[in-house]
């Protein structure tokens, strides 16, 4: 007949008094020393790295462990990309996989609220006894799971590039799509996509597989497919409001020679070869 549960733990508690009684040792010296001997240790690792920082960095330029401080903020620039702390790299990185707007949500509030649930839960679901790890093989594996999963994503997020113009331009991807839409020998193109890149598009909007589609924007690549002509384009950048695009700036701000510019762009995009 098999032991009830409130029976088994009575029986183990009993058992850990009897081991603490015969075994144990009082909290003063013994577990004090230790105490302050990991905590000495932990001042003194933190103390040697912001020694490292300090004497292998130098104003902005970055040492072993980074700069001093960045550049001043321009708050007109378009070619920065705000991110998270490194702690939060991970989180940063589970949006670009939910990256849909319908499923953003999930990235955003459900899968971390369904874990912290879990962890909250947890003393409350697993009323197991037993604490040694060679016996618990569901939560051990799902402890080295959760760690792995989020080491990669930190990983990931560390070292996610943007599609900044500034990037886009330097890595010669212009010439590319050039190539690849057919606009090669078409100058006001050219100077168009490079405006294209410049200007912020690419936050809102994927080009040949590059740039942002979080917001929900439709993808370029294949535009001047519709036959619209330069016209139209010029027009819609120009004042998007008037087709019944609330949510897209208006770009007339670049004058009518850019604007010229980027709707001969979009009316050569005809998705490539």
């Amino acid at each position: 007949m098999a032991v009830p549960l409130k029976e088994r733990n009575r029986a183990e508690h009993k058992r850990y008094k009897e081991d603490v009684e015969r075994e144990g040792k009082p909290f003063f010296p013994y577990a004090i020393w230790h105490d302050t001997l990991m905590s000495l240790l932990v001042v003194a690792m933190i103390i040697g790295l912001a020694c490292v920082w300090y004497y292998t960095a130098d104003g902005t330029e970055a040492g072993i462990l980074g700069p001093w401080y960045t550049d001043e903020a321009d708050p007109g620039t378009i070619e920065f990309v705000p991110r998270p702390d490194w702690f939060f790299y991970f989180l940063f990185y589970l949006l670009r996989i939910f990256k849909w707007p319908e499923s953003v949500f999930l990235g955003t509030v459900g899968i971390p609220t369904i874990l912290l649930v879990l962890l909250i839960a947890l003393p409350f679901y697993d009323r197991r006894p037993e604490r040694r790890l060679g016996r618990r093989p569901v939560a051990l594996v799902a402890a080295i799971l959760v760690v792995i999963s989020m080491g990669v994503l930190t990983w990931k997020g560390a070292t996610a590039k943007e599609a900044l113009g500034a990037e886009i331009i330097a890595a010669g991807t212009i010439g590319e799509w050039a190539e690849t839409q057919g606009f090669t020998g078409n100058d006001t193109a050219v100077e168009g996509a490079t405006l294209f890149a410049q200007s912020g598009c690419m936050n809102c909007h994927v080009y040949t597989g590059e740039g942002n589609a979080n917001l929900g924007a439709p993808e370029l690549t294949d535009v001047g497919a519709s036959d619209r002509g330069i016209d139209f384009f010029k027009s819609y950048v120009a004042n998007p409001a008037q087709y019944g695009n609330n949510v897209m700036i208006s770009y007339a701000y670049l004058g009518d020679e850019n604007l010229t510019k980027l709707a001969t762009f979009l009316d050569a995009s005809k998705g490539g070869k």
